[in-house]
């Protein structure tokens, strides 16, 4: 079993918020994340994929397809847009960078399934300080 990483990157905006509460609680729970003017990030991402070497080819995956499918799926979906208003896979979900590990996951499981190899990990840098790592359910 190997496992490679592919780094992509977006810049994006969003709210934390909690719709039923006041501009003042949101405040209080979720700090300048909850500025209703919006705040943005620039995101990196790293999409880890695990399986066995081609022998013929040496690769584990052709990173080119790799890199189609995260661009198709993530990237030009969230890249200079709004995740809470934009982003199809987010809409009704609260815009933490831990929900959107879980959506990215979701949207890419299936594609990179189809690509001969599986996916072990996402990793979302908000900033340089927080990241969140996902590795799906039942692991």
């Amino acid at each position: 079993m190997i496992y490679i990483t592919r780094r992509e990157r977006f810049n994006a905006a969003h709210r934390l918020f909690i719709p039923e509460f006041s501009d003042e609680k949101n405040l209080q729970i979720f700090g300048k994340c909850s500025n209703p003017n919006w705040h943005g990030h620039n995101y990196e991402l790293f999409v880890m994929v695990k399986g066995e070497v081609d022998k013929k080819t040496g690769f584990l995956v052709n990173l080119k397809a790799l890199s189609k499918i995260i661009k198709h799926e993530i990237i030009d979906k969230t890249d200079h847009k709004n995740i809470n208003i934009e982003v199809d896979f987010m809409k009704g979900i609260m815009a933490s960078t831990e929900n959107l590990a879980i959506g990215i996951w979701h949207q890419l499981e299936k594609p990179i399934r189809e690509l001969g190899v599986e996916l072990y990990g996402i990793k979302v840098y908000e900033s340089e300080n927080n990241f969140v790592e996902y590795f799906g359910t039942g692991r």
